[in-house]
């Protein structure tokens, strides 16, 4: 055999961060622009988007996550912003989902754009979606994100005739705005067979802090879940936090995201790339490494490598959402879903 062969047949090398955790998932965000304006995500009469010149390029992002599978990453998810307002989207979803190494390559979205979308989406190599869909109710989800229900709806229904799987519902919990939807939302997905994923809200930047005036307590909900649904012990593919229980008798999972009341961060198996190529280690701290600035003064493929393994030793154990929610100041778009 010759070397070439034996180093094609090596088993990348894995990323461990201080804490001995294995990194193999990057959110990549391709734009912290979005087509709605979720009070929890971007305050209103938010202007302050990162330039188009300093977006990472389609090429650059491919060097970038190209690096990162030669490192062990194994699974990478578009995100934002609205990852489809960014023109040309499934180009970039073919050239990742072809890199050696990217086994699983999905989607965060808000499913506006879905519709015209999620076909080039699935023909480019992305599996599975996530849709970020807080209300079932128009009129509320006009107040909750400034825009029109229905075109959602539309992509939902285009993402499922395309074949993308699982289709998961991101619901953010909210005290005194969507907690009389839960078992409806259940219902829903159980129509649609859809996943069902219900997240805390998180002090993430001016907006989060205004959030945390309707935090709900997972478990809660859960216990009222239970109340209605028998809920049986689950498990769903993919790398990311959620705990999962199964409704008995269906196929329907339905995850708990709990980064305030039961922490995830023991677990911890990722990293945010942001549109500026600003690489953040944790979405509640600040510790980052600017990696445009390398891509654009010539740094080698090696030394591509070698930030890469630097940057993730600067990954903190954990957040500090509970004890400092005023900690960190970026926008939720800024970091990347």
């Amino acid at each position: 055999m010759d070397s070439m062969t034996h180093r094609a047949n090596q088993p990348a090398p894995a990323l461990i961060d201080p804490f001995g955790r294995r990194i193999d998932y990057v959110r990549l965000s391709v734009t912290d622009k979005c087509n709605l304006r979720c009070f929890y995500c971007i305050p209103e009469g938010h202007k302050d988007f990162e330039q188009p010149g300093h977006w990472l390029t389609f090429d650059e992002i491919e060097r970038v996550i190209r690096a990162f599978a030669g490192l062990g990453v194994a699974r990478i998810r578009l995100t934002g912003g609205e990852p489809l307002v960014r023109k040309n989207l499934p180009d970039l979803a073919h050239k990742l989902a072809a890199l050696p190494g990217v086994d699983d390559l999905s989607l965060s979205t808000n499913a506006v754009l879905l519709d015209r979308h999620a076909q080039a989406l699935r023909n480019a190599g992305v599996s599975r979606i996530n849709v970020s869909l807080d209300t079932l109710k128009p009129e509320r989800f006009k107040q909750i994100t400034g825009g029109e229900l229905q075109p959602v709806l539309d992509g939902l229904r285009a993402a499922s005739e395309a074949g993308l799987s699982p289709v998961k519902i991101n619901m953010v919990a909210m005290r005194g705005i969507n907690d009389d939807e839960f078992e409806d939302m259940v219902e829903f997905c159980l129509q649609h067979k859809f996943t069902l994923r219900m997240i805390e809200t998180m002090p993430v930047g001016s907006t989060g802090l205004n959030a945390s005036d309707h935090y709900l307590d997972l478990q809660t909900v859960k216990q009222q879940l239970a109340q209605r649904y028998e809920l049986i012990p689950g498990v769903m593919p993919g790398g990311g936090p959620a705990r999962y229980v199964q409704v008995k008798g269906t196929d329907l999972r339905i995850g708990f995201i709990t980064p305030i009341s039961q922490h995830f961060c023991e677990t911890c198996n990722r990293v945010r790339l942001s549109v500026d190529g600003t690489l953040y280690m944790c979405l509640g701290q600040d510790n980052k490494m600017e990696l445009r600035p390398l891509l654009r003064n010539g740094v080698s493929d090696e030394g591509l490598r070698q930030a890469l393994i630097e940057a993730i030793a600067l990954k903190p154990e954990k957040h500090e959402f509970r004890d400092k929610p005023e900690q960190v100041v970026r926008l939720m778009n800024m970091t990347g879903g």
